[in-house]
């Protein structure tokens, strides 16, 4: 094993040559690295969005059934109404039971008038008849919800509970409301106060009692009311039972819609499969939404796909590198072989001596490498996720925009979607930035043992590309020369 010592006195003897190659190697190391590091939080994202993004099934009345039976019954005679069947609670719990689903929400929306209190006219500045706007099927809109904090607007931070509390599953079959802080305002209403009710159609009153106040996290909520809809302000929320019981004894134990919340994204499908089977797909249709974590898939995949290019580039041209200096390292010591070769040392062993070298040198490199591995790899993950964001968020504009004109806020007979996945799909714009998984870069000790069969894979190509020099060379000419 005397060509390990060879090595290790040809390394001390040429001290600038080895740390021109330790800083060449740290080089292609450190980029490789940095690929690697970035590839691996792309991975270790794409997998935590799994269960911190989520994903949603929505359960409805089937639509296009419902027109298509509308045009059937139409006549001449007659405007024809289009008929949209209420969600079953059975239908829902059964759901429910399915593998894969966490939770689920229910909603139920109505509307009624203010008795006891005033609610807030919005007037309107355009040239449109009319001077204040009012909800012709009353003035108050009541969404009744499992619970306000499975509810999107609040889930994703745009309502808030600044007083009391919201709205629990233990609120089922209660008259207890969240009310808006601009409506608590106006009427000095407060925590533990009872407000009165009609209905917006027909007799009937009904007593709410106050258990807390929310408020919207920005001015643009409290004035996206639209010329002859109600101030959003003037949005209440109850147990979806209440609810139901304004809307009539026939809609007891149903809703208008039901969403549930799906753990693991990438079974959506067939949890969607799933529970077809238990409904009526006829009058009722479950519709998937999974954009929040298809936008983290897809830019952790585009980060991955560029981090995967990285180190074959580096790899690629580390191994061209590496293979010119030791070329013309062999050039630099035909004398030194060509000696060893007359003293009758085997070509294999001299090439073992110049591959020890370069592992050698690549010991010093790794640990270079991973003293800066970190710092490069953040630098450029935060560039690439900082680009993929602004796309994301360029494409996802015109969407979102088009979505923000409803506030997830019905009228009359309206359907609004709330779950902690996203809510409705017009909605989905405004919440996928801040579903951005953020790209944990770590250097671990997998990771160096992943570097270092790089490493290895590169010197070792580099020697071998180098040898053919040295298997060609003849001990008499050489000397000669």
């Amino acid at each position: 094993m005397n060509f390990i010592r060879r090595a290790w006195l040809s390394l001390t003897a040429k001290k600038g040559r080895s740390i021109l190659l330790i800083l060449v190697t740290s080089a292609i190391m450190l980029f490789v690295l940095a690929g690697l590091l970035i590839r691996n939080a792309a991975d270790t994202a794409t997998a935590n969005a799994k269960a911190s993004v989520g994903a949603s099934l929505t359960l409805s009345a089937n639509r296009s059934q419902a027109f298509k039976e509308m045009k059937k019954s139409s006549s001449s005679s007659s405007r024809p109404t289009l008929k949209m069947s209420s969600v079953k609670l059975s239908d829902v719990k059964k759901i429910a039971k399915l593998a894969n689903v966490s939770s689920y929400d229910v909603t139920s929306s109505t509307t009624v008038n203010a008795k006891s209190f005033d609610a807030i006219s919005t007037s309107s500045s355009s040239n449109m008849p009319g001077g204040s706007s009012s909800n012709s099927s009353g003035d108050i809109t009541v969404t009744g919800v499992t619970s306000t904090s499975e509810s999107s607007s609040f889930d994703d931070g745009t309502y808030k509970i600044t007083k009391g509390r919201g709205i629990t599953s233990a609120d089922e079959n209660t008259n207890h409301v969240v009310i808006e802080s601009e409506l608590a305002k106006e009427d000095n209403l407060s925590v533990g106060d009872t407000i009165t009710v009609k209905k917006s159609s027909g007799s009937g009153t009904y007593k709410l009692k106050i258990v807390g106040i929310y408020k919207a996290s920005s001015s643009s909520e409290a004035s996206s009311a639209m010329p002859g809809q109600s101030d959003p302000s003037n949005t209440i929320y109850t147990s979806y039972t209440f609810a139901n019981t304004i809307k009539g004894s026939k809609y007891a134990n149903t809703a208008d819609s039901a969403t549930f919340t799906v753990s693991n994204p990438s079974k959506i499908k067939s949890v969607k499969s799933a529970g077809n089977k238990l409904i009526n797909t006829k009058k009722y249709s479950l519709s998937t939404d999974d954009s929040n974590y298809e936008t983290v898939k897809a830019s952790m995949k585009n980060i991955k796909s560029f981090a995967d290019k990285i180190v074959w580039l580096v790899a690629i041209a580390g191994t061209i590198i590496l293979a010119l200096i030791v070329i013309l390292m062999v050039r630099e010591r035909r004398h030194e072989i060509g000696i060893l070769l007359s003293l009758g040392e085997s070509r294999w062993k001299i090439v073992a001596q110049f591959f020890t070298e370069l592992v050698a040198i690549l010991i010093v490199s790794l640990a270079v490498a991973g003293i800066g591995g970190k710092f490069v790899g953040n630098k450029l993950a935060q560039e690439l996720q900082s680009q993929e964001t602004t796309t994301s968020t360029s494409m996802s504009a015109p969407g979102g925009q088009g979505g923000s004109m409803s506030g997830g806020r019905p009228s009359g007979g309206a359907t609004v979607t709330a779950g902690k996945s996203g809510g409705t799909p017009g909605m989905m714009g405004g919440r996928q930035s801040s579903s951005q998984e953020q790209l944990d870069v770590s250097v671990t000790a997998l990771t160096m043992v992943e570097l270092g069969g790089f490493g290895l894979a590169i010197i070792f190509l580099s020697t071998m590309i180098a040898s053919f020099g040295i298997l060609r060379l003849e001990p008499k000419k050489v000397l000669i020369e």
